[in-house]
């Protein structure tokens, strides 16, 4: 199931609304609306420290899904390398950089779609990413340093975060910005629970993620700042899912 929803007709249609679909997409009455929408754009927009970014910066995204957390990251960095394990995914967000805009169709009601259109905004370089498929337990090992890390609610969707973690300090420079966001969501169809980074006890004692993020961030990296950032995900007309990642800053070390 895991891996079968990332790739599947359904959750590219509910991805691509995730990063595209704030207009048009009315959330029932009384329910945070303005504050829940675009995630992938607000998580950079909101934890990327622009001033500490160098001229002709790289950033990394993993995970970037359909892209438009890559898109955004493209408006202050000269290169953006975006990457996710779906290959569907990986089709959509190249289909938006090659042509700005694509057809889907959202869930509404049982086998009802309606027609959407998602667009990139106009005043984004699109050129400056690019797509690929891969792990972020694995990843290639030519990709170089990076002056950001952008990773969104990715850590709880991996067999083994601690891999992925573990390359982090080797791919960014000295003082670039490490961003990882999550609402901490782990569940044993993703992730084995012994390799769960919190959400657990141990010897009477509650184990929290962010206090294993900065066990193991901490010998190379220093917290910039914390923040909760919500989002919503829509599933069909009637069905939302409102989340609350956390999102963590941190400044690689010299």
């Amino acid at each position: 199931m895991a891996a079968d929803y990332y790739d599947s007709e359904r959750g590219a249609s509910e991805y691509l609304l995730f990063h595209y679909g704030a207009i048009g997409l009315r959330p029932p009455p009384g329910w945070l609306q303005e504050g829940a929408l675009e995630f992938p754009a607000r998580c950079v927009s909101q934890t990327l420290d622009i001033a500490r970014l160098p001229d002709a910066a790289r950033a990394l995204d993993l995970g970037c899904a359909v892209g438009r957390s890559s898109f955004e990251l493209a408006r202050h960095c000269a290169e953006v390398i975006a990457i996710d394990y779906s290959r569907k995914f990986i089709a959509l967000a190249n289909r938006l950089r090659q042509r700005r805009s694509l057809s889907y169709k959202s869930f509404e009601e049982g086998e009802l779609t309606q027609a959407r259109r998602a667009v990139v905004p106009p005043d984004i370089d699109r050129s400056r990413v690019k797509f690929e498929t891969g792990d972020a337990m694995h990843l290639r090992r030519d990709l170089g340093e990076f002056d950001v890390v952008f990773m969104a609610n990715l850590i709880d969707r991996l067999d083994e975060p601690w891999r992925c973690l573990e390359r982090l300090p080797n791919l960014l420079r000295p003082e670039g910005q490490l961003i990882v966001a999550s609402p901490y969501t782990w569940l044993a169809n993703y992730t084995p629970p012994r390799n769960w980074l919190g959400g657990f006890a141990s010897g009477g004692r509650r184990v929290r993620t962010f206090d294993a993020l900065r066990r193991i961030l901490s010998p190379h990296f220093k917290l910039a700042r914390r923040m909760d950032v919500p989002f919503l995900l829509r599933e069909h007309a009637r069905k939302y899912q409102l989340g609350i990642s956390e999102a963590s800053s941190w400044v690689r070390r010299y």
